[in-house]
């Protein structure tokens, strides 16, 4: 978990911003994966949590007193390994421009979060939401929010059938079923969130 040791003051993040914004975007480029034309994981980690932070004090400015309030917002999406195994974590963003098609969409797909899994050989882990909220799953419209915050839990034991195999993100919703192949790259970067 990160804390305000880890938070650079607004001075100091300003003198270092240009070169990590090179390396984040470097970063997320490697661990963004789109399943179907409208949906895409951003898989998270330490930096990519650290920087989101950091910009929301950069834009905001709410000094120390905003430091606690982006920590126990972003601090739940971090992938945690411990006694339990290891984490896999994601945003998943529904990305569709058109506002009209957008709220069709939403309504088809409420509920995805219960429909997402890694699958290789005779594996599948299933997603679980790290917000199981009513607003990502609204009951009193049946619609779904754009955004979901999600993690996958491997044991000790799958994590190296996971980076050694062919391993697919699965999307499987009556109104949307799509499935793409993690890149290598991708599977790499997973490595350092184990602390392989």
């Amino acid at each position: 978990m990160l804390t305000s040791i880890d938070i650079l003051s607004l001075h100091e993040f300003e003198c270092v911003r240009e070169a990590k914004k090179q390396e984040i975007l470097l970063l997320k480029r490697i661990r963004r994966l789109a399943v179907g034309p409208d949906i895409t994981f951003y898989f998270e980690n330490i930096q990519t949590i650290w920087w989101q932070i950091q910009e929301m004090l950069r834009i905001e400015k709410g000094g120390e007193a905003q430091i606690d309030d982006e920590l126990r917002a972003y601090n739940p999406l971090m992938p945690v390994n411990g006694q339990n195994g290891y984490e896999i974590s994601a945003t998943m963003m529904i990305e569709i421009d058109d506002p009209i098609r957008r709220q069709v969409v939403l309504k088809q797909l409420f509920g995805i979060d219960q429909h997402i899994s890694f699958t290789w050989k005779n594996n599948k882990i299933s997603a679980f939401s790290i917000d199981p909220t009513t607003e990502r799953n609204r009951e009193s419209d049946q619609k779904t929010s754009s955004v979901h915050f999600l993690k996958w839990l491997l044991s000790a034991e799958q994590v190296n059938d996971f980076l050694n195999n062919e391993v697919s993100l699965n999307i499987n919703n009556s109104h949307y079923t799509f499935e793409t192949v993690l890149p290598l790259a991708l599977k790499n970067s997973f490595k350092d969130d184990f602390g392989l």
